[in-house]
């Protein structure tokens, strides 16, 4: 593995900063804006991604306790690809398509008092997911990035302090980022 250069580092600081700020005001900003298309086969491709994410993921756990650093690396970089591939999927549905609404079974766009009562308490599990989900999108970002760099500038012990926190999270947000889809897929219009 090629050692990052150390009067590099800063330069990347300051693009996973740009980055980590940029992702979540763009991606606001985009579900404000609708072009025309129809990518309506994209959720499933992206959940995939999630998912997929997450098996690298404890793969790459495995490997590193398994003192296998060249597959650890490779499904590191694996994980981080399906997760910018997850991304740019999302973006571009939701550039396209309309929200939708958990419990909107006849995929009018509005939620009736009776679409509600058969939704119930499962409104609010999926609800609790998916915040969950967003936000801590957002903070894994940097996490993942500076952890990243850690490994890429040879300061493992950084990098481990930092995937202690960065793993589970980045693995929650793959992991429910599955479940939102498989709770919200039967409302699709």
């Amino acid at each position: 593995m090629n050692i990052l250069p150390p009067e590099k580092k800063p330069i990347y600081k300051k693009i996973i900063i740009a980055v980590s700020v940029l992702i979540p005001i763009v991606v606001g900003a985009l579900f404000r804006i609708r072009i025309p298309g129809n990518l309506d086969f994209l959720p499933p491709l992206y959940a995939s991604f999630n998912a997929i994410t997450a098996v690298c993921l404890i793969g790459a756990l495995w490997a590193v306790k398994k003192n296998n650093i060249a597959l650890h690396r490779q499904l590191v970089r694996f994980a981080l690809l399906l997760s910018i591939l997850f991304l740019g999927c999302y973006v571009a549905y939701h550039l396209t398509s309309d929200p939708t609404y958990y419990g909107d079974s006849n995929k009018d766009g509005l939620l009736s008092e009776s679409e509600l009562l058969v939704a119930g308490n499962f409104r609010w599990i999926y609800f609790v997911l998916l915040v969950s989900h967003i936000l801590l999108s957002m903070a894994v970002i940097p996490l993942v990035l500076f952890a990243y760099l850690e490994a890429w500038a040879g300061n493992f012990d950084r990098h481990k302090k930092l995937v202690k926190y960065a793993f589970p999270i980045w693995l929650y947000v793959a992991v429910t980022g599955v479940i939102v889809y498989w709770m919200i897929a039967p409302f699709y219009a």
